[in-house]
């Protein structure tokens, strides 16, 4: 899913979470929260590396915009995903 050229998005349930993976420009912020969709959400780099974790959906997605240089706002979020965050 991408939104007019800008970044990209992927959302899938791997291992017992729920990913919601930002791509822009060769960079990678992905977003993670458990399959049951309680517990805090972690912010990971495009090397997999946990940098941060939020309670707030809106938090983890300015963080994620952050790591690709764009604004919260152009990040495409998919209905499946809308309802991540406690």
């Amino acid at each position: 899913m991408s939104a007019d050229n800008g970044p990209t998005v992927t959302y899938r349930e791997v291992d017992g979470e729920r990913l919601l993976t930002f791509s822009s420009d060769g960079r990678e912020a992905t977003v993670a929260q458990n399959i049951e969709g309680y517990a805090m959400l972690k912010v990971r780099d495009d090397a997999g590396d946990e940098r941060e974790r939020y309670y707030g959906f809106d938090m983890a997605l300015d963080h994620a915009a952050e790591l690709l240089g764009v604004s919260a706002h152009d990040l495409p979020v998919p209905e499946e995903a809308d309802d991540m965050g406690m």
